[in-house]
């Protein structure tokens, strides 16, 4: 079976691991975590950086550092991983869910600034959703599949309205915008994943990042457990959300070879784009000018004219030994999020049954890229 996302540990994975065995330094001290902050800040475009244990865990973390709370609304859309939503609850908040732009399947900075026009109001410092009365307290917009929204405009309406700015940037670490890393894109706080099929793996874990050091200073510290001094003194509601030397020493090793891994991700995207969208009936994954994706996952749309479906091709493609994966239904479908606030969710409904993600480890060989393209025109012809 070629598998769709496994880890790349050609690199240092084993010796550091061995080394944090040795030091006996394996929880939340030790050398590799600090190595790997600074790594990540580096990559990411931003002076500060805090390792956590999830991606979801560094995203509860950084709403909560924003002051997201109790009834609050957040604004995010719904073409995302549930994990996304689950934050925001985690918070005792609801996401305010928006659908996405067919040209990004991320956030669309129009549909932002109309839907707060119309459905805002401002009452005293709080900017409050006129149809449920609850305060608006942030925008998180997704960079879906690695590819960044328009953090620019999104930024800029925003700052608008007072709002913080919190960015999913689970898979995007190694993106830009104009040359512009992920993390320098105007964004309050930035969150990454490091989960086992990310591009850049720690077995586990997440980042925070951002360049107010204040606000970083107070991640950090609510991130361990909000204690104050060396006496069990604890200021504020804090979290056991650090993470351990061990996830660090692989993260390290993974970071040392960013570039490399980002780059063979980009190559695969290509390949299936150009071997694969020239069939009638397929489409390819968004790009927009100016724009440079990480290329988290690869894979085509199934548009309607081909009377198949997703899992009827992936059942083709299984008994050809090759794994594929349909895509996450939006948020606003799921059964926990039926009574969040949502409106007209068109390009997400249509998306989400059509798209079918192919075999794109950093470690696939053409060879291997090729049976899969193969098999996949086979499937259709």
């Amino acid at each position: 079976m070629i598998p769709l996302a496994v880890p790349n540990l050609d690199g240092n994975e084993a010796r550091y691991l061995e080394e944090c065995v040795t030091s006996t330094f394996v929880s939340t001290v030790g050398p590799f975590v600090d190595t790997f902050e600074f790594l990540v800040a580096k990559a990411s475009g931003s002076l500060r950086a805090v390792a956590t244990q999830s991606g979801t865990a560094g995203l509860h973390l950084a709403l909560t550092a924003m002051g997201v709370g109790r009834d609050d609304l957040v604004i995010l859309p719904s073409f995302t991983f549930i994990a996304s939503a689950n934050a925001i609850s985690h918070c005792g908040a609801t996401p305010w869910l928006f659908d996405v732009t067919p040209e990004s399947w991320n956030l669309g900075p129009t549909s932002l600034a109309g839907r707060l026009e119309k459905e805002t109001r401002r009452e005293k410092e709080s900017l409050i959703h006129v149809p449920t009365g609850r305060r608006v307290a942030a925008v998180m917009p997704v960079h879906t599949l690695g590819l960044p929204a328009d953090m620019d405009r999104i930024v800029e309406i925003a700052r608008s309205y007072g709002l913080p700015v919190i960015t999913d940037a689970a898979a995007a670490l190694g993106a830009t915008d104009k040359g512009r890393p992920v993390g320098h894109l105007g964004a309050d706080l930035n969150v990454f994943s490091f989960n086992g099929n990310k591009t850049v793996t720690a077995g586990g874990g997440g980042a925070v990042t951002g360049d107010d050091a204040a606000l970083m200073d107070f991640v950090r510290h609510l991130s361990t457990t909000a204690r104050s001094g060396a006496d069990y003194h604890h200021d504020h509601i804090g979290f056991n959300y650090r993470m351990t030397n061990l996830q660090a020493a692989v993260g390290c090793a993974q970071m040392e070879r960013i570039d490399e891994l980002v780059d063979a991700k980009r190559r695969i995207r290509r390949r299936y784009d150009q071997h694969l969208g020239d069939l009638s009936g397929v489409g390819i994954f968004p790009e927009v000018p100016g724009v440079e994706s990480a290329c988290w996952l690869s894979g085509i749309i199934i548009n309607a004219e081909l009377q198949t479906t997703v899992s009827e091709l992936r059942d083709k493609l299984r008994a050809a030994e090759i794994d594929t994966r349909p895509f996450w239904k939006p948020v606003h479908m799921q059964p926990p999020y039926a009574d969040a606030p949502f409106a007209n969710m068109d390009v997400s409904e249509s998306l989400w049954p059509n798209v079918l993600t192919l075999p794109c480890s950093t470690g696939l060989n053409e060879s291997d890229q090729d049976s899969v393209i193969a098999a996949v025109r086979k499937a259709l012809s």
